[in-house]
């Protein structure tokens, strides 16, 4: 590869402002959210057109440069991380709502919308788009569909992958593939739900059709107080046992609600070791005997206090704690790594107790903030990376909370997706042959493997380095859960 005649053939290709290649320009690039983890681009073009995207697919194709397509930069596990030598490919430039399909109550996006603006433009028709990330303000929909993105109503109304209907992809190929739309239905595999989650792996989505639902005629979001965390974490397994399924139900223990609190003055109880926000939507009688249902349970349990918001001021009140909480952590220490692992719900009291051992064990502290509701945690590891070794302990720690999460009956990742961040712990979750697989996966889709090279997938070489595939001695990591 000649990089002076590539970067020639971009220049010809894009105008002037849409490519970046000044050192100082391109340092916003060097990563996404997940931000220790570093690597400075080559190059970044900021395409305006899908022809653009599909030029610059076709030169990086020609000449063998690895491509690393970027949304809005909100990742949280180093997918968006440039490779070296590789062209940064960002879509927030295709930023248009193309169509808004009220009769089949779908909209088609390109990738750069944002998802907030999604509902913010069909709120005048009465719809929304359900999955609502704490980064919905600013991360974008094909971000979404590259990580499977979640959010606080994930519970009830599910991830990305449940939401999205059709897909226009660039192939590295140079071929466009088109998966669903205008309510098509799928034959063969299901191409779609692979394309979610595949973290820019596969190709690049220039188009995203996404369902857009009724919004409720009634909501109440109930806030309950516990004086332990286990008891916390029990109700979580009591409220869906008892056969529903609120739109959401989320847990933050006491480290979590001190921040938030001091941050947005959302209300929250500061003498609670944990707090439950359960939301229940629908119609106004299905709400009013499922909200009594569940203040009951809720008090049955142990809940030393329970708030129920039946206005819009006070449900948003008690919803911008839990979605203000990763920044409000942040004023609890210089850095915190953020991990993402998921569990069987009725495993939270132990695995929750499990990591704060940990927290002991590194002495470092954590603040627990998670989609309690389908087992998606979200452990905040307070550190200071000023302090030598402190990074390397907190990323040691965050390692040691995947782990767990695989030997209770988890994954290592709920919506965050694997990225750079948690190579060494896919050898621990799959065995060899299952990496291999989706070796052939990817390489049946892009075959020169330039498609966001080094991320999801570890080498073997790299599993049998670190000694973790699946089992370490026959045994898993934490004997203690090995009877799941």
């Amino acid at each position: 590869m000649s990089r002076k005649l590539v970067r020639r053939l971009l220049q010809r290709t894009l105008p002037r402002h849409c490519l970046i290649t000044d050192p100082v320009a391109l340092k916003p690039y060097e990563t996404d959210g997940l931000t220790a983890i570093r690597q400075p681009p080559w190059l970044v073009a900021l395409p305006e057109t899908e022809s653009q995207v599909a030029a610059v697919l076709r030169i990086c194709r020609e000449h063998a440069v690895p491509v690393v397509p970027r949304g809005a930069g909100t990742g949280l596990s180093g997918g968006a991380r440039p490779v070296e030598g590789g062209v940064v490919v960002g879509l927030s430039r295709l930023n248009k709502i193309l169509e808004v399909d009220l009769d089949n109550c779908v909209a088609c996006l390109q990738p750069g919308v944002r998802n907030l603006a999604i509902s913010e433009a069909v709120a005048e028709h009465g719809l929304y788009y359900a999955p609502d990330p704490s980064s919905q303000i600013a991360c974008s929909i094909g971000g979404n569909v590259a990580e499977n993105s979640g959010g606080v109503h994930c519970l009830k109304y599910g991830l990305t992958v449940h939401n999205v209907v059709g897909l226009k992809v660039l192939m590295m190929t140079g071929e466009v593939l088109h998966l669903g739309g205008r309510g098509q239905e799928l034959d063969g595999y299901d191409l779609l739900a692979l394309m979610c989650g595949s973290e820019g792996m596969l190709g690049v989505v220039t188009e995203v059709w996404v369902k857009l639902l009724p919004v409720p005629p009634v909501k109440k979001v109930l806030l309950a107080a516990f004086a332990q965390v286990s008891a916390a974490a029990a109700a979580v397994s009591e409220i869906i046992t008892a056969g529903l399924i609120p739109a959401g139900l989320e847990m933050m223990d006491r480290l979590a609600i001190q921040a938030a609190e001091a941050y947005v003055h959302a209300g929250y109880p500061l003498d609670a070791q944990a707090i439950l926000l359960c939301e229940l939507d629908g119609v106004a009688q299905e709400v009013e005997a499922d909200a009594a249902l569940v203040e009951r349970l809720l008090r049955d349990l142990g809940a030393i206090d329970v708030q129920i918001a039946d206005d819009p001021q006070a449900q948003a009140r008690l919803w911008l704690g839990r979605k203000a909480a990763f920044p409000a952590v942040g004023r609890l220490a210089p850095d915190y790594y953020c991990m993402d692992g998921t569990i069987p719900r009725y495993r939270l009291a132990e695995v929750l107790q499990q990591i704060e051992s940990l927290s002991v064990e590194y002495k470092l502290r954590v603040a627990n903030v998670f989609h309690a509701g389908d087992g998606n945690l979200h452990p905040l590891i307070l550190y200071d990376a000023d302090i030598p070794g402190e990074l390397e302990k907190a990323e040691a720690m965050g390692g040691r909370i995947l782990e767990l999460c695989v030997a209770a009956g988890g994954t290592i990742t709920g919506e965050h997706g694997v990225g750079v961040e948690k190579l060494d712990q896919m050898c621990v979750q799959f065995n060899s042959d299952e990496l291999e697989q989706f070796e052939r996966l990817k390489a049946a889709f892009d075959p020169a493997g330039i498609a966001n090279p080094g991320k999801a997938i570890p080498t073997l070489t790299r599993c049998a380095e670190i000694g973790g595939m699946h089992v370490h001695n026959g045994k898993l990591p934490f004997r203690n859960l090995e009877r799941f």
